[in-house]
């Protein structure tokens, strides 16, 4: 079984494809660069050097979010037209999940965290490779005051971790851990192996009704919304 994993849920671009086996091949960049125009070359790129034609493919898997809404989106759309094309099944991994899997082996709490403005961060947190709470939006300082009252080492993962560096390091002190740069960068090849997991139990999600993770309405959205209660 051979299936493609997908990551356009932030700034991160990140194609991969993963057999029974081994990874087949990963392509990732971490730029500032149009998703919606680099994601399908960069597909076409992958199978091309791997020598795979879209039809070999079984299954695709996706990070649904949370994170950018113009990236998720991107990502997901892509996704679900590849796989009504090829028809195969898709399935949603957590955008914060594959941020966190790069240090599955940590002793401690791992929190990945992904920028959501005015002090909010996108987080959730795992240890030993378990999840321990659901994603979730937060403020970060009350985010880090909770996870203070655990008393354990909280490593912090995530491009964005550095903007809340200070404040997490003010609440935890010690107890607060900054990973490798590398580790901050989500894997398509985590994504698609998870997603090959579940499909291999026959779990995938129905393509007509999967959609984004967003945790929180658009900042259009939410305005809009309000004016229509005036």
């Amino acid at each position: 079984m051979k299936v493609l994993g997908i990551d356009t849920s932030n700034l991160v671009l990140s194609v991969a494809v993963v057999d029974d086996k081994q990874v087949l091949g990963e392509y990732t960049t971490n730029l500032k660069k149009n998703h919606s125009i680099r994601l399908m070359p960069a597909i076409s790129m992958l199978l091309d050097e791997l020598g795979l034609a879209p039809e070999e493919l079984n299954g695709i898997a996706i990070a649904h979010g949370p994170g950018s809404y113009t990236g998720v989106r991107i990502g997901l759309t892509t996704a679900k037209s590849l796989a009504w094309a090829l028809d195969i099944p898709i399935i949603g991994i957590s955008s914060l999940e594959a941020i966190a899997s790069n240090s599955t082996y940590f002793p401690g709490m791992v929190s990945p965290l992904v920028d959501a403005r005015r002090g909010q961060v996108y987080t959730a947190c795992f240890k030993n490779g378990e999840r321990m709470a659901d994603d979730r939006i937060r403020l970060i300082a009350d985010w880090a005051a909770e996870l203070k009252e655990a008393n354990q080492a909280v490593l912090f993962l995530g491009d964005d971790s550095a903007l809340h560096k200070e404040v997490i390091t003010e609440a935890l002190g010690d107890l607060a851990q900054f990973g490798p740069v590398e580790w901050n960068v989500p894997r398509a090849a985590f994504i698609a192996r998870v997603g090959l997991q579940k499909l291999e139990k026959g779990e995938h999600v129905d393509l007509d009704t999967f959609v984004p993770e967003y945790l929180q309405l658009a900042e259009a959205e939410s305005k809009w919304l309000a004016s229509q209660k005036k």
